[in-house]
Formats: structure tokens, sequence, C-alpha cells
């Protein structure tokens, strides 16, 4: 299958094309500028490829939590694409495609990965995930939005103590606080990562071979919080 995956939830632009399970991507830590770069990067893929947009079979898409301009700009683009071309797309967690970005070695495998954006505000967004035995990863705990101070491990008995990779934003700008929140300090972290499209991609592959693709309007953005600012009291008060 010829299949696209875009993720504009962070700091990082990406997108990603799957040619009969081949990946080229593009990829650019670029704030504020997704809007400007998004639809170049999936025209620079196509002509690499070869191929038109009518020769693609299915979109993947970043479905949030992240920013809400750049979830919002992956969903609409997506559905854009999907709907003109009558697609199927398939929605995938953008904390998940950031979980899978922690490395894979074996000494990994039996361990869990912490997947947390930085969602501003003083908060991080957050998702619990293991390894699965293809390699992708699959979610053991609820994704949740809070205070780093009061994330919770989570009470699955499977990962209650196992050793943590850390990955993403969040573990940049509140290190310590996430540190004290796990059992043991991390076998791996890495405050760098960010969604990518191949992720994405990845993560969407099966569902599309299994024919668990959506309708264009039924790929629906994950915000998690329905605010996006401090109020001027709340700003005062920090």
């Amino acid at each position: 299958m010829n299949l696209l995956a875009i993720d504009t939830a962070t700091e990082a632009c990406s997108a990603a094309l799957s040619i009969d399970g081949k990946i080229i991507e593009r990829s650019e830590f670029a704030p504020r500028r997704h809007a400007e770069l998004i639809l170049p990067m999936i025209a620079s893929l196509l002509a690499e490829a070869g191929l038109s947009r009518r020769d693609l079979q299915g979109i993947a898409v970043g479905r949030g939590p992240g920013a809400f301009t750049g979830v919002r700009l992956a969903i609409s683009v997506a559905q854009g694409l999907a709907l003109g071309l009558d697609l199927p797309v398939v929605p995938v967690s953008s904390l998940a495609a950031l979980a899978l970005e922690a490395p894979d070695a074996a000494a990994q495998r039996d361990g869990a990965i912490l997947a947390v954006i930085d969602a501003r505000m003083g908060e991080i967004y957050a998702g619990a995930f293991r390894r699965t035995a293809d390699g992708l990863v699959e979610a053991v705990s609820d994704e949740t939005v809070g205070s780093a101070e009061k994330w919770i491990l989570p009470q699955n008995p499977q990962v209650q103590l196992a050793r943590w990779s850390v990955v993403g934003s969040g573990w940049a700008a509140y290190r310590d606080a996430l540190a004290a929140r796990l059992s043991a300090p991390p076998a791996f972290a890495d405050g760098a990562r960010y969604p990518q499209a191949r992720a994405v991609l990845r993560l969407a592959a099966p569902r599309f071979a299994h024919g668990e693709g959506l309708a264009p309007e039924a790929a629906l953005p994950v915000y998690l919080r329905d605010k996006v600012a401090l109020t001027l009291e709340e700003q005062r008060a920090r």
C-alpha cells in the first residue's frame, strides 16, 4: 500500500510516505511554521517516490494530544486530502508515536515507556506504553493531562516495577518532578524527542491492513485539555 502520514502536534513538523513497506520521510523542528511546511513536505515526498496524490491508498495522522493549532492543522490537512481523494484515514495517538521513538533494544523490551509532551501552563500530556511482540507499542493506561508533580504511576502490575524509558519535551521541562514519580531512575531518558510521522505510519499500517480506516469526517482530534492559556488571575498567582 502507498500510505501517507503527517504529524504536527508538537514543535516537530513531519510527513512520511510508505511505498510497499519502504518509508521515506521529511521532518523539521519548526515551531509556528507547520502550516508553511507541511504541504511542501508532502509534495516533496510524492515527487521523490514518483507518485501523485491519486496513487495514495490511505492517510494516517497524529491526532494529538499536543499544541491546539498543530493538532487542528494535521487533522484538517488529513481530512482535506482524504475527502478529495476518497481515502480512509487512521488517526494515531501522538503520544503513542512519541513512545515509539524510545529505544527498542532487547534491554528495554521488558520495560515500560513514558511519553510526555510539555503542555505549557505547568502541565504535561502523558501516556504510558509497553512494547508489543511486533515492535510497536500499546497503552497500559489512559492518556492524561496535568502537572508533572501529580502524575500517577499506572496501577498496571506489568509496569509497576518496570524500568522506564522516558521520551518527550515533558521530561526536558519537568525532569525532577517526573523522576520523583517513577519507581526507579529511568533506564533511558531523552527530552529532545518528538512524535514523528514515520512512527504514526508504523502504528497505522496494521490498522489499514485490517480495514480499520475511517471516513475523513470521523477522524477527530484529541486535545485532552480545552484551555489554551492561563487567565490573568492565574498568571499572577503563579
